[in-house]
């Protein structure tokens, strides 16, 4: 099937091959937005218009000196955008292109599940250290096993309880910095060490553990939950977007919704 509009002939082909392009980019915005990455690439994408509008007004020489800097654009990319094209390959090998989570906003709290856990105890925890202002970081793994991370801290292979869980983020324990990643209903390992998130529009009055929640949730499709010793409110990461000040009833459906069977 061919459709002719005017001077412009287009098939099938085209029109797929026009939306992957459009997935791509709306993959790469995504990536890109709220870092300093973003303003560069508008500035990339200014300059290459530029370039098509200085060739389509046939002025040589400026087409041929700006066409000198297209030609190397590919090298500029992956040196200006390595931080992003790292995510983005992560983000692929984690929880595939085409996912439709990558699509999905972030308060609808929609419903995939990832196999069986034991939330209630997690839930319970962190509503009491909210209550006492004991800061948390539970980071909750699904499709991606976060080995990597899990080898950044002490090991531990337990059972996963609220009084095991308070007891780690207890002030004087040793493992209470970092993050306690909880892998296939068990808490693999504590104080692990999380990638932040390079968001600049990042809320200037959270802290660290906040931007560790974000940060693990943009490179993989972990969930994390984060506890303030600031102020006890709850906040809960996913698909790189932050939702905070939840109560432990929210936390539940969430993470009902996500590992029930």
């Amino acid at each position: 099937m061919m459709a002719v509009l005017g001077f412009i002939t287009m098939d099938w082909l085209d029109v797929v091959d026009i939306l992957i392009v459009a997935v791509l980019l709306y993959q790469l915005y995504n990536l890109i937005k709220g870092t300093a990455a973003i303003n560069i690439f508008f500035g990339i994408l200014l300059f290459y218009l530029l370039w098509l509008f200085v060739k389509a007004l046939n002025m040589q020489l400026l087409a041929t000196i700006l066409g000198q800097f297209i030609g190397v654009g590919a090298i500029a990319l992956i040196i200006v955008f390595q931080q992003e094209i790292r995510r983005f390959l992560l983000m692929v090998g984690s929880r595939g292109l085409f996912n439709r989570e990558n699509y999905r906003s972030f308060s609808g709290f929609s419903s995939s599940q990832y196999g069986n856990l034991h939330y209630e105890a997690i839930v319970s925890a962190c509503q009491r250290m909210a209550l006492q202002k004991c800061g948390a970081l539970i980071v909750i793994a699904r499709r991606s096993d976060l080995k990597y991370y899990i080898n950044t801290g002490e090991r531990l292979d337990a059972e996963i309880t609220a009084s095991i869980l308070e007891s780690i983020f207890f002030k004087n324990n040793p493992l209470h910095d970092g993050a306690v990643v909880i892998s296939d209903n068990r808490i693999k390992a504590a104080k692990c060490v999380m990638p932040l998130t390079e968001n600049t529009i990042f809320p200037i009055q959270l802290g660290l553990r906040h931007r560790a929640a974000v940060g693990i949730s943009e490179l993989s499709d972990a969930i994390a939950i984060a506890v303030s010793e600031q102020s006890g409110e709850i906040s809960l990461a996913r698909n790189g977007a932050l939702k905070t000040n939840i109560t432990p009833k929210q936390l539940g459906e969430v993470l009902a919704e996500e590992f029930d069977n």
